[in-house]
């Protein structure tokens, strides 16, 4: 088997180590003898829906944010929310997150408009959060970092990625924690989220092979690292609570 992922703006929206999804889960297909292909893809590229398999939107700050919201206006995010419709999985984190949905709208300066892919949107925060994070979700517990001030919202189509037990989540007031519309998937989960949890990169990528392959079981690993990682972050959140 082969898997397609597209890097978005890998150049201008991958911070507090968001690159390491990306490693995390071409490392996971090759030790499974899968074939990993990922092509970065930034400002002035065209993107093909048909290609791709599974796309990861990083973080970054408003300026970049500007770029590439103005980037996505148009066909190439038209184009992004096709290939949402029609299956792909779309991982984003933090101002991928935020475009992802309708807007994030900054304390000044008008609106970034996203391209609809979840509903939600985002507004500036007075507060900052930041910290060790642990998240309930259908997919098992997740471990992670944040450091985001906006505060993202979820209208009728979109629901929670999980229950945020520690940390700010989406907003500081609902407890929830991140979107899922389809497949896909965006939240505030930083540090990078998939080496310490391999159980939500090994759901992602069954996600994106059944695309092809339709109902696909991926072969068992040796999670060891992963797993100790996982309860060393977990316990850190929980003393810094």
């Amino acid at each position: 088997m082969k898997i397609e992922i597209a890097f978005l703006y890998n150049d201008l929206m991958n911070i507090y180590g968001d690159r390491g999804n990306v490693i995390t889960l071409t490392r996971r297909c090759e030790w499974r003898g899968i074939e990993a292909k990922v092509t970065p893809l930034t400002v002035g590229d065209k993107l093909d829906p048909d290609k791709y398999d599974l796309y990861f939107f990083g973080g970054g700050q408003d300026r970049e944010q500007y770029t590439v919201a103005d980037d996505l206006k148009g066909e190439k995010g038209r184009l992004l929310k096709q290939a949402a419709t029609e299956g792909a999985v779309i991982l984003g984190i933090c101002g991928g997150y935020q475009l992802l949905g309708h807007y994030y709208r900054p304390f000044e300066g008008p609106d970034l408009p996203g391209i609809g892919a979840l509903d939600i949107h985002t507004i500036a925060g007075h507060q900052r959060y930041i910290g060790n994070v642990v998240v309930e979700t259908a997919f098992g517990t997740l471990v992670a970092f944040e450091n985001h001030s906006g505060k993202t919202y979820l209208g009728s189509q979109a629901h929670p990625l999980g229950k945020s037990v520690i940390g700010g989540g989406n907003n500081g007031e609902d407890s929830t924690e991140g979107a899922i519309q389809q497949n896909v998937f965006g939240c505030y989960l930083h540090g990078s989220l998939l080496p310490k949890n391999p159980h939500f990169a090994d759901h992602l990528l069954k996600l994106a092979l059944q695309r092809r392959y339709g109902a696909v079981e991926l072969s068992p690993l040796d999670n060891k690292l992963e797993e100790a990682a996982h309860h060393s972050a977990m316990q850190r959140a929980r003393e810094t609570r």
